[in-house]
């Protein structure tokens, strides 16, 4: 600052912008033309500073004074205006102690499965090394846990918050067969029981339940339940519980499963349960289509916000199914399935269907959009099933850009799928289906395209075609089935759609109304 003060002051010019009063008389006054009028009649040399009276010196240097203490003044009050509006140098995130002081944010820690012990042969079991490695992340406040490529048995673990598993290229965790290793859980809240026996029911390999922020990731690392010997006794019924899914989360948020495959599960692949904020994605599931009973991909059941997309699923029942609890323990746990997005997906289900809704939905569906969805060589494909029991609704389902190719039943809904936990439930508690849109639906190799069936009591409402093409593997009689639905058809429909229907043409201006909306047209010889 001294030397900028210097060299203004220095300068005339500088000193008489500066400060501009003081510096403007004392312009005037040494200017050899000063003096106004009579100072263009005497052309009088200057002497120097010799011929400068001591008055005008004093008023010369007292100007001169004043005009380096403004500058000063000025200088210094910029510098204190140009900190002020410069940004502060950032400093390292701190995160608040208990006492309230600050202390440096390390980046999560990154953990090996082989530190904690791991061998990847395929032979050792490494459940206490799972379990280990999950609670020093869980120390830590999250982490990542890294499964290196190798076959690494284990038996069920949970995971922790802010956790991810990360499955390397070539690792593949492997599910213990011997169902002694695996714990026995309550039943959920809303199913009442077990699904398949009363009592409890086994865990899931991969557990985690009231946790944030897990992620199970990789570069497409498997996880493998080894279910066959579980099938095997299934069949034969040697088993006193449930089995147990793949991978099940449980009243748990921000979740993210992408870049792994799933396969062989015992029961359910991966089940997404009183869940928000769960995304799915480039995730291959895979099962036998055939000897794999209840092999479902993806069940999001009781869940809000989902999205699942560019995923590929081949399994031993449905492909997709959203759920939301079973008759009257559903109704009374009241959490609905809502917000859900199914995108960019290929099923194949040679058992079941490649997306259903149901039949265990007693807390509500509502809000769900499938599109871009290809289902191949598959039994149904696309279904809503439920009965008297369920109560609750289906409401607000779109459907859309839906391929189907070599389909037994395209797209369906069925009111009387009668699987009940027990005499328990109420048979008047009939659910509420309405708002269910088709548009975009196309394929070939289909035997059935629609078969819609309502009932009196559960009558189907507000259902919209528009823009279908389907190819039939023959043309016989019927193949267009409705019984006790209400609804519209909207420009083109190949092949002709029932008489329940209205039709309208591409404006939307109705052509001919239905009288015939209760009758039923349902055959099931093919």
């Amino acid at each position: 600052m001294g030397e900028t003060g210097v060299a203004v002051a220095s300068s005339p010019r500088a000193a008489a912008s500066s400060p501009r009063a003081a510096a403007s008389s004392a312009s005037v006054a040494s200017s050899p033309r000063a003096g106004g009028v009579g100072g263009r009649h005497h052309h009088r040399r200057w002497g120097g500073a010799a011929a400068i009276s001591p008055s005008y010196r004093a008023v010369l240097l007292a100007l001169w004074l004043v005009g380096f203490a403004l500058v000063f003044l000025w200088q210094s009050t910029s510098v204190g205006r140009a900190r002020l509006y410069t940004r502060p140098p950032l400093l390292p995130k701190r995160a608040p102690s208990a006492q309230g002081m600050g202390q440096w944010v390390a980046a999560p820690p990154v953990y090996d499965l082989r530190e904690f012990g791991g061998v990847g042969d395929g032979r050792t079991l490494n459940t206490e090394a799972f379990v280990a490695a999950v609670a020093s992340i869980a120390e830590r406040g999250g982490g990542r846990l890294v499964v290196p490529a190798g076959r690494w048995l284990t038996a069920p673990f949970n995971l922790t918050n802010r956790m991810t598993l990360f499955l390397a290229a070539g690792a593949e965790i492997l599910g213990v067969q011997d169902e002694r290793y695996w714990p026995l859980m309550s039943p959920l809240p809303s199913y009442g029981y077990g699904r398949e026996h009363r009592g409890p029911r086994y865990g899931s390999l991969i557990h985690g339940q009231d946790l944030k922020d897990v992620t199970i990731t990789g570069q497409n690392g498997t996880i493998n339940g080894q279910g066959q010997s579980w099938w095997s006794k299934f069949r034969k019924k040697v088993l006193n519980h449930t089995r147990g899914p793949l991978v099940q989360l449980m009243r748990s948020s921000n979740i993210t499963i992408s870049n792994i495959t799933l396969r062989d599960s015992p029961f359910w692949t991966l089940h997404i349960y009183d869940c928000k904020d769960v995304t799915i994605s480039d995730t291959t599931i895979l099962a036998p289509i055939v000897g794999a009973p209840n092999t479902d991909g993806i069940d999001p059941d009781s869940c809000e916000n989902v999205v699942i997309k560019n995923c590929y699923i081949s399994v031993g029942d449905d492909g997709i199914a959203i759920k939301s609890g079973w008759d009257q323990y559903g109704i009374a746990y009241g959490r609905p399935s809502t917000n859900i997005i199914i995108h960019n997906v290929t099923i194949r289900s040679m058992v079941s269907a490649g997306v259903s809704i149901g039949s265990e939905m007693s807390g509500g569906v509502s809000n769900v959009l499938v599109e871009n969805v290809h289902i191949w060589d598959s039994r149904r494909g696309v279904r809503i099933k439920t009965a008297p029991g369920r109560g609750a609704y289906v409401s607000n389902i779109t459907y859309r850009n839906i391929t189907l190719e070599h389909i037994r039943v395209g797209i369906v809904i069925k009111t009387d799928y009668n699987e009940h936990p027990d005499e328990g439930f109420d048979p008047k508690a009939v659910p509420i289906i309405e708002n269910i849109s088709y548009s975009s639906i196309h394929g070939h190799g289909v035997r059935v395209p629609v078969r819609i069936q309502g009932s009196a009591e559960i009558p189907v409402k507000n259902v919209t075609f528009h823009d279908m093409s389907v190819g039939l593997v023959d043309r016989r009689n019927h193949v267009f089935q409705c019984s006790f639905v209400q609804g519209q058809v909207i420009g083109y429909v190949f092949p002709v759609p029932c008489r329940n229907l209205d039709l309208y043409n591409e404006r939307r201006e109705l052509v001919k109304q239905s009288a015939l909306q209760n009758i039923s047209d349902i055959d099931y010889s093919f």
